[in-house]
């Protein structure tokens, strides 16, 4: 995948994303990791959110090769979209730098172990991780800031209007950390 079709992928995904956005009651929250205490449980009747860890989702890690994806029936083409999407993983899109999975988009209901998604306030970030990196978008364009928590090579990147979460970037902490810097483009 070229950078181009990256960038052009990210804008999509951040402008469906501001479009679609609201905030949402918190789902479960793991204890694990990187988090600080977690907050309450669930209700009984609301079902649990799809969680990205930072080694990728169910079936899908980060470092895959899009073959490889595509043999076990994970990755279908979608005529709607700029390039190839994750089966049954609506809320979360693959991208791929020299054929290996890189970074993954999250848009809700999708969650890190920490219970953190899009519309959690960005308190609750830098409570649930003990560190991270404050990124500041370039002055009079129409990006998001950035908060960067990194686990080694791995982190995420959580990019947010100054008060809440709008979308969240997982993978490789230097391919999200280009993306922010780099910004976005058409494909």
């Amino acid at each position: 995948m070229k950078l181009r079709q990256f960038v052009f992928i990210a804008t999509l995904l951040a402008a469906a994303s501001i479009a679609g956005s609201g905030v949402r009651p918190q789902g479960s929250v793991d204890a694990g990791g990187d988090a600080r205490p977690p907050g309450p449980p669930p209700d009984a009747g609301q079902s649990a959110d799809e969680v990205v860890d930072l080694n990728g989702l169910r079936n899908v890690e980060f470092g895959d090769t899009e073959e490889d994806l595509t043999r076990r029936g994970m990755l279908t083409s979608d005529v709607d979209a700029c390039g190839p999407t994750l089966a049954g993983h609506g809320a979360v899109s693959p991208i791929f730098v020299d054929n290996r999975l890189v970074l993954l988009w999250l848009d809700d209901p999708v969650r890190t172990p920490q219970g953190i998604g899009v519309g959690t306030p960005i308190d609750e970030v830098r409570a649930r991780y003990r560190s991270v990196s404050p990124l500041d978008a370039p002055q009079r364009t129409y990006r998001f800031d950035g908060l960067l928590a990194r686990s080694g090579d791995r982190g995420y990147l959580f990019l947010h209007d100054g008060h809440t979460v709008r979308k969240i970037i997982a993978g490789y902490a230097d391919w999200a950390r280009r993306l922010f810097d780099e910004g976005y483009g058409p494909c």
